[in-house]
């Protein structure tokens, strides 16, 4: 099953017992946070869950597969996510 905010809001809320308004302001302040965390190029490691990177990409020549037209792939920045060895053993259980 695929979480979004709202069903993350609603278990936040039942686990919690807090009211909904309290539980989504609790959620949407982790998130922005974590947003400005990496936009500023910052890590953000989370204990027992994992690690949140940004990686600067370069530009380089990409190909379209159906027509073999080159064009260029302009420099971003990517979020990469690194698991912690907790979050790993977790899941291969």
């Amino acid at each position: 099953m695929t979480r979004i905010k709202d069903d993350i809001i609603r278990e936040v809320m039942t686990k919690c017992e807090m009211e909904k308004n309290t539980a989504r302001k609790m959620v949407e302040s982790i998130l922005t946070l974590v947003k400005a965390s990496l936009a500023g190029g910052e890590t953000v490691l989370i204990s027992g869950f994992g690690e949140f990177r940004v990686k600067h990409k370069r530009a380089r020549m990409g190909r379209n597969p159906k027509t073999k037209e080159e064009y260029e792939i302009s420099e971003r920045n990517a979020v990469t996510f690194h698991p912690s060895k907790v979050f790993r053993r977790e899941m291969n259980q």
